[in-house]
């Protein structure tokens, strides 16, 4: 679970009071992306209702709303529980910088959620060159699954109008989570 109490796991954040769960140990190390807001091909504006649910969680599912904007120069993403700003992210491509509130778990790994925004948005090409040798992406209409060999680590499922409008469920089984994210374009 040191990979994120989730890929937008801002969502641990939502019931502070609650106990966080048990560390598990990832079965594997999913890659890290260190993919360009450029690689992107593209800018949009998010408004997101987040739900994690790792399985060693005994408190179920978090929610969490958060707003997310990629350009060719950054990627930016605000986490918000109970109507207050509880996390801002902002990757140019070679930093990440973050501000963080107290609450926000010291399992909530920035890096993580950045990785899972990879997978979930950019380009599918984009992303395969970026794996390493013995990892693959497949990307068919609706989902796209992460492998390494013949063991699937990673699945998205999309619903809506994919990717933006709409359900986007991503599955880690690697390090045990679940994250739907409901998306709508923001009005500007």
């Amino acid at each position: 679970m040191r990979a994120l109490i989730a890929s937008l796991a801002l969502l641990g954040l939502a019931s502070c009071a609650t106990p966080a769960p048990r560390p598990v140990a990832p079965e594997v190390a999913l890659p890290s992306l260190a993919l360009s807001p450029s690689d992107f091909g593209g800018s949009v504006s998010l408004s997101q209702q987040l739900s994690f649910a790792h399985e060693m969680d005994p408190g179920g599912p978090r929610s969490l709303e958060a707003l997310v904007e990629i350009d060719a120069s950054a990627v930016r993403l605000a986490g918000f529980a109970l109507s207050q700003r509880v996390i801002t992210l902002q990757w140019d491509g070679a930093r990440l910088e973050e501000e963080r509130d107290a609450r926000v778990p010291a399992q909530f790994q920035s890096r993580t959620v950045i990785r899972d925004l990879q997978l979930v948005y950019w380009p599918a090409a984009t992303v395969r060159a970026a794996l390493p040798e013995g990892w693959t992406l497949e990307d068919s209409p609706g989902q796209r699954v992460l492998r390494q060999g013949d063991k699937e680590w990673l699945l998205v499922r999309y619903a809506g109008q994919p990717p933006w409008v709409g359900r986007a469920e991503l599955v880690n089984l690697a390090e045990h989570y679940r994250l739907t994210i409901e998306s709508r374009l923001s009005e500007e």
